[in-house]
């Protein structure tokens, strides 16, 4: 029904082909009628521009682009089965492809056990097949396993959650309107297969780093119909050194390929693979990321394609250190995790739009680079990035496919059929992508998750692509083999692995600053690795990180940083954009020049007014047992609770034992004659805490720091404060995990 056809003049039968289209499409338009997204979720901006007649409309192979196609996304039918059951003869509804069945997009939301199968069916229109033509059924991706009939006929499976795959269903085909495409998908997110923080199982509720899993087709379908010999696939190596670009063409019959800047040809060969000289070569990188075009014309088919000059490497500077080089010369690699989970639309992008805001915003926050967490995205977010300048580590999503293992030791492998599988889909993975000049680097495993022979897959992927670095092992479990050795460090102010002989040093992530940001949040209440207070601790506490790693770069040879994270995602607030994407948290203005080139505004000084536990012991009236409502009022009487020193826990730094859900604590303080100009709260809290000040509330904070951070009064809480002698009360929440609390006065100067 969005099918892009060209019509030629005279050929009754396409002009017949275009008649049942077009009764088609006003069916879909009627049926589009109806599509809503599911309310009650977080959506964004570009929810309302996703059109049910015509979802993500774009090309979506941008590296090898043909100009007649058929878009095959919209409304299908669908129904969930027991698994192993024969073909609903009803369907329940209608699905929005290409959005995942779990999503608010989708139209449907509902999980998938791996005990049911999830049935697509549409018609569809295909054209008379003249001349030996073929026609291509494409699908950008399925999780997890999908089958695929057309008209009753088996065109083939495909097992694999994040690859392309292509059914040749010429055969199985009839000219006209009146054809049936079916698509039965299996997906046991708890299983063997990657999938990187789709969440098992899919009924409970995700939370913590885990997020809803992503069920079925999530990336567009899509027909050509193409000759008999037609280009399959290309293959474009730069060679800056040389000054040259190889192009291999993957089918039958000599090919003819053109090299275009700006539309006009500066190479040109034949042949099924050729090595072209590039006069005066543009080298694509962040500041300057110059693409070439490319022409290939094989008989009858033509396709156009692109790439970048661009050469990626590690070796030693003049001080014997290990340095990344992009272009032979040592760039610092500077990005966010970037987990690619969108509130409404989950795995999937509501619009191209949408794609494209995430590159932008993250080159407009000072980044060069991003890390691809254990998702791999459709082709048109590799093309702005391509486009747009930004280097891409591309992790593999994770499994199960091993085992066992633990810090500085490798796992052990499940079984032959996980084993393959895992191997099958990081070889798809780096094959698929071969042509993007923005990727720089394949990580194998995260952390520990699934890792099993790491030296044998680094050695693997090295011989799949050698013109990229590998990492083994983002964080944790360094086994040393590949390029990088790869440290996680989410402390107050992160970190570095120390210097190697044969390895280049990254810090794969650290950071993680949460901001939960009312009115944008996919739960009440989300957590963050250190959670800030407002924006203004959390630009000052980024600064320090960010000052921290430059300085690792300068000292100890740091090559690379990657701050979590992107955006908030599902439970987490560790994000630089709120999930919506709706609000920067922190002024671009003033975070970008420090994170591209180290210039950084004057932090704040804080001078001590009222000390906290730090170097000594500071006596409070404290209680677990719950108080009357007025406890925080300067009058209540307190003398039954007892007395003991801050901080209250069961952190290294507690000088009391505290293990109950909440303890209250008052303590009376006193403050110079002169007026405070800018006070601040000194607290170190884990988890909820609010503070009173005279009994008024002068500052509460959701969430927990891991370190001392200052925390603003409200203008009440300012207002309260006098000289001399001032009631201070203080109330602490604790859910899970460590605890703790302390609490004092500075001002910023």
């Amino acid at each position: 029904s969005s099918a892009k056809i060209r019509i030629i003049k005279g050929d009754s039968k396409m002009r017949r082909f275009v008649v049942l289209g077009l009764c088609a499409f006003a069916v879909v338009a009627a049926q589009a009628e109806d599509w809503r997204p599911v309310p009650g979720t977080l959506q964004t901006r570009w929810a309302k521009d996703v059109d049910p007649k015509s979802p993500l409309p774009e090309y979506p192979r941008p590296q090898m682009v043909r100009a007649e196609w058929t878009n095959l996304n919209g409304l299908w039918d669908y129904a969930i089965a027991d698994l192993g059951a024969a073909r609903p003869e009803k369907f329940t509804g209608q699905i929005l492809v290409p959005f995942p069945l779990e999503s608010a997009l989708s139209g449907v939301k509902k999980p998938l056990t791996g005990k049911q199968n999830l049935w697509y069916r549409r018609g569809f229109a295909a054209p008379a097949l003249k001349d030996g033509k073929r026609l291509l059924l494409h699908f950008g991706a399925v999780d997890w396993e999908a089958r695929v009939l057309v008209n009753g006929k088996e065109v083939g499976t495909h097992r694999g959650g994040y690859d392309a795959f292509t059914f040749d269903i010429t055969d199985a085909v009839k000219a006209g309107a009146d054809n049936e495409l079916v698509v039965a998908v299996f997906d046991e997110t708890g299983g063997m297969q990657p999938k990187g923080k789709q969440h098992f199982p899919a009924m409970a509720k995700p939370g913590g780093i885990m997020y809803t899993p992503c069920s079925g087709i999530w990336q567009t379908v899509w027909m050509e119909a193409v000759p008999a010999g037609h280009i399959e696939s290309l293959k474009i190596t730069p060679d800056i050194d040389a000054g040259s670009v190889t192009v291999e063409v993957a089918g039958q019959g000599e090919a003819t390929i053109t090299v275009l800047d700006a539309g006009q040809p500066v190479a040109s060969a034949q042949g099924a693979k050729a090595t072209m000289k590039i006069p005066k070569a543009k080298l694509w990188s962040p500041d300057s990321p110059f693409l070439y075009d490319v022409k290939v014309t094989l008989g009858k088919d033509e396709v156009t394609s692109y790439f970048g000059m661009r050469k990626i490497s590690v070796a030693k500077d003049e001080k014997g250190v290990n340095r990344i080089l992009l272009n032979n010369k040592f760039v610092f690699q500077a990005g966010p995790l970037d987990q690619g989970f969108w509130p409404d639309g989950i795995y999937t992008a509501p619009t191209d739009a949408a794609l494209r805001y995430d590159i932008e915003v993250t080159k407009k926050l000072g980044f060069n680079m991003a890390r691809k967490h254990v998702k791999v995205e459709p082709d048109r977010w590799y093309y702005w990035c391509d486009k747009l300048g930004l280097l891409i580590w591309q992790d593999m999503p994770s499994g199960n496919a091993g085992k066992g293992g633990g810090r500085l030791k490798d796992g052990v492998r499940v079984s032959d059929q996980a084993n393959t599988q895992f191997e099958t889909e990081l070889k798809a993975m780096v094959e698929q992508h071969w042509n993007h000049p923005s990727i720089v680097l394949w990580v194998v495993f995260n952390e520990g998750w699934g890792q099993y022979d790491t030296p044998r897959l680094v050695q693997f992927t090295k011989q799949l692509d050698p013109t990229r670095l590998v990492n083994n092992a983002s964080g944790w479990n360094d086994i040393k083999s590949g390029d990088v050795v790869d440290m996680h460090n989410y402390g107050p102010l992160a970190g570095a692995p120390d210097p190697e002989p044969d390895r280049a040093s990254v810090l794969g992530e650290f950071g993680g600053l949460g901001l939960p940001i009312p009115g944008h949040m996919w739960v009440e209440k989300a957590w963050g690795y250190q959670t800030m207070s407002d924006r203004a601790s959390l630009t000052r506490k980024y600064l320090q990180q960010w000052q921290n790693v430059l300085r690792l770069r300068d000292e100890k040879g740091l090559n690379a940083a990657v701050y979590t994270q992107t955006t908030d995602v599902e439970t987490e607030s560790n994000g630089l954009l709120s999930y919506d994407r709706e609000v920067v948290k922190m002024d671009p203005a003033i975070i970008a020049p420090a994170v591209s080139r180290g210039e950084f505004p004057p932090l704040p000084v804080y001078t001590t007014i009222v000390p906290t536990a730090i170097k000594a012991p500071v006596l409070w009236r404290q209680t677990t047992v719950k108080p009357g409502d007025n406890w925080f009022k300067p009058e209540f009487d307190d003398t039954a609770w007892t007395e003991a020193p801050a901080g209250f826990g069961r952190e290294k730094a507690a000088r009391t034992q505290w293990a109950t859900a909440d303890i209250w604590l008052r303590r009376e303080m006193t403050l110079p004659e002169t007026k405070l100009q800018k006070p601040v709260f000194l607290v170190f809290h884990d988890e909820d805490v609010e503070i009173y000040v005279n009994g008024v509330l002068a500052a509460k904070a959701t969430g927990y720091t891991t370190a001392y951070e200052p925390l603003a009064l409200t203008p009440e809480g300012r207002a309260a404060l006098k000289p001399g002698k001032n009631q201070i009360s203080v109330h602490c929440h604790q859910t899970i995990g460590g605890q703790f609390i302390d609490v004092g006065l500075d001002e910023e100067k």
